[in-house]
Formats: structure tokens, C-alpha cells, sequence
């Protein structure tokens, strides 16, 4: 599987992003999809997952102010940011599980997408 993530850039406190991940390869082998996210000195964390049924995920800094969605027919997963906060900056990363096999599952990671919220 692989991932293709857009959308980051610089944009002023209270102000909206949408992040998009297009996937590719073995799609069906998906198990869920995920944006995580890494700020300067800090742990990657989970931002928001969506699985395969359409459940989500938040964080709970993000909850109220960001929505991850899925269209399947333009195989991309969408992270709607608004009400964006300095604390929001970080390099974002789209994630699949992928599960080609029963009871196996690992990680695909794209590329980073660069956020950064000035206040």
C-alpha cells in the first residue's frame, strides 16, 4: 500500500486545513486509516483513525475541531482541521494498517505533510 499525503502549509491561528491522503496498491488488504502527527521535540501521537466500517477516532486535543473522513472512490482520507491553534503545528502523517492476513497487521506510513499555525 502506498500513501501519498497533501495539503499541509502555514496558515494564522482560528484558521482551516484540509489534509488529503491518497492510497494505492493492495487497498483491499486496509484495515483502517489514521493521520498522526509530530511536533518539534515531541512523540508521534494519533490524530484521528477511521476503519473500515467508518468509525472514528480523535485525539482528545482535536475532538470538536477536526473531522477525518474517507471516499472510496477517489481512494484519499481527509483530515479537516479547523479552529487551528499553534499548538496544532507539526508534521502530519497519514497511516494504514495493513492486514494481508489473518491475525497479521503492520503500519504504512506516507510521507509527512508540514503544519504550521501562526499566532
Amino acid at each position: 500500500v502506498q500513501l501519498q499525503a497533501s495539503g499541509g502549509g502555514l496558515v494564522q491561528a482560528g484558521g482551516s486545513l484540509r489534509l488529503s491522503c491518497v492510497y494505492s496498491g493492495n487497498i483491499l488488504m486496509i484495515d483502517s486509516m489514521g493521520w498522526y502527527r509530530q511536533a518539534p521535540g515531541k512523540q508521534r501521537e494519533l490524530v484521528a483513525n477511521i476503519n473500515k466500517g467508518g468509525i472514528t477516532n480523535y485525539v482528545d486535543s482535536v475532538k470538536g475541531r477536526f473531522t477525518i473522513s474517507r471516499d472510496n472512490t477517489k481512494n484519499t482520507v481527509y483530515l479537516q482541521m479547523s479552529s487551528l491553534s499553534p499548538e496544532d503545528t507539526a508534521v502530519y502523517y497519514c497511516n494504514a494498517i495493513v492486514a494481508p492476513f489473518e491475525g497479521i497487521k503492520y503500519d504504512n506510513w506516507g510521507q509527512g505533510t508540514v503544519v504550521t499555525v501562526s499566532s
